[in-house]
């Protein structure tokens, strides 16, 4: 009898899902537990395991479509690996061999949007080269195959003629266009981003910050730091520390609108934002405020991971009370950060540079920081926000204040 393959229960607030890439098709052989496809949604990729052992009957979706929960995806006829055994082809007389229409040569190897693409256009899908994994074809090679079949244009035609004056050409290189949707992530932090503009009145302060004391701090202790605890002590755990000595004493910035409310945080939930292949993501860190430096770390190590492999998972994503963010890592002297809805706080960390600075009197070399916190000016006073910023500065500039909480 055969399996239906449904979209699993998305997360609570997810109503629907895009196709994202299949990894088997029609005719291939799966065990049960092989990921048969990807499915994006508005934050994380979801995978599709095969329910059974068997062979794929038929495939409803293609990719790009859109699904919600309990549709179903594809059927799949059980039968056990073992006995899936592919008869060798009985040789054909050689007169009774006939050419088959291009479009129905052959389907193996084809996608479900390329195999349409095939059968519309008449197409050998032999003649055309694939890029995918074990050289499948797939739409974005038959389109490819479709414009290197297309006529010169008119226009090419014509300037081949002998032109009765000599003339210079307006540009030069090639000039062609693409078009392409946005991912359902991207989409959604686009969304997003508009609509945190659109509500909060947003503000951003700034300051700088002397890390010669934490970069000592690190060179003295890092070997036996990462031999106690087996990860590397990084700066991130420093600024989760020191933003929530600010947050402790203005606690007005870890809480968030709510109509004409303001719901207040007696806990910690720190967003991490993280630039990963499919747009930018931030895993949360909760309960912050009673975690070690080395379990912050290690949290932020694995969330990282699991971003740049497209592994997290939705609950890893949700909530969160105040977020850091740092663009020094690609180089960023100074940026603007957009608050991340609804929270009303963000913090911007930016490249560490060798700067000029005057201590007692003298002018020596030290590695400087700007900082830069945007808050929501509804609830939080520039006053509030400038004092933030100091106790970051502050906690960070002499790191025992972090240990003794003044």
């Amino acid at each position: 009898m055969a399996v239906e393959v449904k979209v699993p229960v998305l997360p609570e607030s997810v109503t629907e899902a895009t196709v994202l890439n299949w990894h088997k098709q029609e005719g291939d052989v799966v065990k049960r537990d092989d990921n048969l496809v990807d499915l994006e949604t508005e934050k994380v990729v979801l995978e599709v395991p095969a329910p059974e052992d068997g062979v794929i009957k038929q495939l409803l979706k293609q990719d790009g479509d859109i699904v919600s929960a309990s549709e179903v995806l594809a059927v799949i006829e059980p039968q056990a690996v073992t006995e899936v055994v592919e008869q060798p082809a009985t040789p054909a007389k050689e007169e009774t061999i006939q050419a088959a229409p291009p479009a129905q040569i052959s389907s193996a190897g084809l996608g479900p949007a390329a195999r349409k693409l095939v059968a519309e256009h008449a197409l050998d899908p032999t003649n055309i080269e694939g890029t995918g994994k074990d050289g499948r074809v797939s739409k974005a090679d038959v389109v490819s195959f479709l414009k290197d079949q297309e006529p010169k244009s008119e226009s090419a035609v014509v300037s081949e003629a002998p032109a009765p004056v000599a003339q210079v050409p307006l540009t030069t290189g090639d000039r062609s266009e693409r078009r392409e949707p946005m991912s359902r992530l991207r989409a959604t932090i686009a969304r997003r981003l508009k609509d945190s503009q659109n509500t909060a009145a947003m503000l951003t302060s700034f300051n700088d910050v002397n890390l010669q004391a934490v970069m000592e701090l690190r060179k003295k202790y890092r070997e036996t730091f990462e031999e106690k605890h087996g990860v590397r002590l990084g700066f991130m755990s420093f600024f989760v520390k020191a933003s929530i000595e600010g947050l402790k004493r203005f606690p007005t910035i870890n809480a968030y609108v709510d109509g004409d409310d303001i719901v207040f945080h007696d806990y910690f939930d720190v967003g991490i934002a993280v630039a990963s292949p499919r747009g930018l993501v931030v895993p949360i860190i909760r309960d912050a405020e009673v975690k070690s430096f080395a379990q912050i770390e290690t949290e932020i190590s694995e969330l990282g991971k699991k971003a740049r492999d497209g592994k997290l998972a939705m609950e890893e994503l949700m909530g969160g009370t105040f977020t850091i963010t740092n663009g020094g890592v690609f180089g960023s002297m100074l940026s603007t950060p957009i608050l991340n809805p609804p929270q009303s706080g963000i913090l911007g960390m930016h490249r560490i540079e060798q700067r000029p600075v005057a201590e007692e009197g003298q002018v020596v070399i030290r590695p400087m920081m700007y900082l830069a916190l945007t808050y929501d000016h509804r609830i939080i006073d520039g006053a509030e926000a400038v004092r933030f910023l100091v106790t970051v500065k502050e906690s960070l500039e002499d790191p025992a204040r972090l240990l003794l909480q003044i």
